[in-house]
């Protein structure tokens, strides 16, 4: 996951920081006001201001005695677009094992030898098992029904039902009434 991501939510994690961004989005404020507004210590407000200054959400600037503080709203937008942009969205889970859920599903409902204990009812959990049927076939070979037939019932009996919801599952294609069959891509 990126570490710019998770940076900027854990500066917003905290409901006192949460607040400081919308106090500085209606306006801009000192530490002293901040803590008197919010009944914190202004260690404690500096403290927070530092976490969301660091990710690029606030800035301070020097006036007479004080440090305002203000809301850098640009850098808002564009680190929210930045982050949320669907390549970082992306990247974020460019770890996780996307094929954990088939995985599980079909060792839950398949037999040491592959074929099948029962169809599944519910529709995820059939199409899990669909994407793992669907792999005996060779993209874009054609296959006659009782080429399909053959194969299917390596996996179960009721081979009508396993070619029906193949093609209902777009993971094959067929051609004609009893015609061919293909696997796309």
């Amino acid at each position: 996951m990126s570490e710019e991501l998770v940076t900027f939510f854990k500066a917003l994690s905290d409901a006192n920081r949460l607040k400081i961004v919308g106090l500085l989005a209606q306006q801009p404020y000192s530490v002293e006001e901040l803590a008197a507004l919010l009944d914190l210590k202004p260690s404690t407000v500096s403290h927070h201001l530092s976490k969301l200054a660091k990710v690029g959400l606030v800035s301070a600037k020097a006036d007479s005695y004080y440090n305002v503080y203000q809301l850098d709203q640009k850098a808002l937008e564009e680190k929210s677009r930045s982050l949320f942009s669907q390549e970082e969205m992306s990247a974020s889970v460019a770890d996780v094992d996307m094929d954990a859920y088939d995985r599980k599903i079909v060792t839950d409902y398949t037999r040491p030898d592959g074929s099948l204990k029962t169809i599944p009812a519910q529709r995820k959990k059939l199409d899990a098992v669909l994407r793992y049927v669907a792999k005996a076939f060779d993209v874009g070979k054609r296959y006659s029904e009782k080429q399909v037939n053959d194969i299917l019932r390596k996996y179960h009996e009721d081979t009508a039902s396993l070619r029906r919801e193949l093609v209902g599952a777009k993971l094959m294609t067929r051609e004609g009434g009893g015609g061919e069959y293909w696997r796309e891509e």
